[in-house]
């Protein structure tokens, strides 16, 4: 198994959340406006995926993800996991029973379908080109609604495709190999702890029917959806913080 290291930032105090971003994004990129609100009460640890090509297995990115709890001392802690961070959040859990008290599911599948495997492709393949250019228009066809992309002057589209083109994270192209291998179908039914699934009803970059898989799987958890596209932290957060935000405190853990 290979050995992942990650880089973690570690913000406020109190019972632990941690965090595990999404493909192709980042701790700042996907939590950035939802760490505040949760250091306010909260031990909020952050850590980024390997920033290069890395092979990652998810066994071992879920081991990384919770020996960064071990690196400040949380033995116990709420994962809150975004799109490909779902994935690792409830293979965490699985791993590790005796540390995981709550889970927070955004975006997330069981396994990829066609679609999902389909613009992973497309990712994949603008990578290999160095065609950032051409990722950046994947990415906003993909990750936002018609309705929020149509809603952008020129200028603004413009904009948007020169800042998503000039920040894609490293370790990208290693984060899309690895979601083409993922099916935790099997894992879903042995989640024992409280946990929420966020679908979002206009996600075209992953189906809203892979977070009901999840949450019809889950035994107990609670389902929510939300409007907005993939990226909601961009295009509709206020709602999505809201409900994290919401579930942790109706279900609060020890102190660490």
């Amino acid at each position: 198994m290979t050995n992942i290291s990650l880089s973690t930032t570690v913000t406020g105090s109190g019972p632990a959340v941690l965090l595990a971003h999404g493909a192709g994004g980042g701790i700042q990129a996907n939590f950035g406006g939802l760490i505040p609100l949760l250091a306010e009460r909260h031990t909020v640890i952050g850590p980024d995926y390997p920033a290069d090509d890395t092979h990652l297995e998810l066994d071992a990115l879920a081991d990384a993800l919770v020996a960064e709890a071990d690196a400040v001392g949380a033995e116990h802690f709420t994962i809150v996991g975004y799109s490909l961070g779902t994935t690792v959040a409830v293979r965490a859990a699985i791993r590790h029973p005796e540390r995981v008290r709550g889970l927070v599911l955004t975006a997330g599948f069981d396994r990829p379908d066609n679609r999902t495997r389909l613009n992973i492709e497309l990712w994949q393949r603008a990578l290999a080109a160095n065609d950032r250019e051409l990722f950046a228009h994947i990415v906003l066809l993909a990750g936002f609604t018609a309705d929020f992309v149509n809603s952008m002057s020129p200028e603004q589209l413009s904009e948007a495709l020169t800042q998503t083109a000039a920040n894609i994270p490293g370790g990208t192209a290693a984060q899309a190999a690895l979601i083409s291998t993922i099916d935790i179908t099997a894992d879903l039914p042995r989640i024992t702890v409280p946990t929420l699934v966020i679908g979002l009803t206009g996600d075209l970059l992953v189906d809203p029917s892979g977070a009901r898989r999840q949450a019809a799987a889950i035994p107990g958890a609670e389902y929510r959806e939300l409007d907005g596209g993939h990226v909601v932290m961009l295009e509709n957060p206020a709602p999505w913080y809201e409900a994290v935000l919401d579930f942790i405190t109706k279900h609060p853990i020890e102190q660490a």
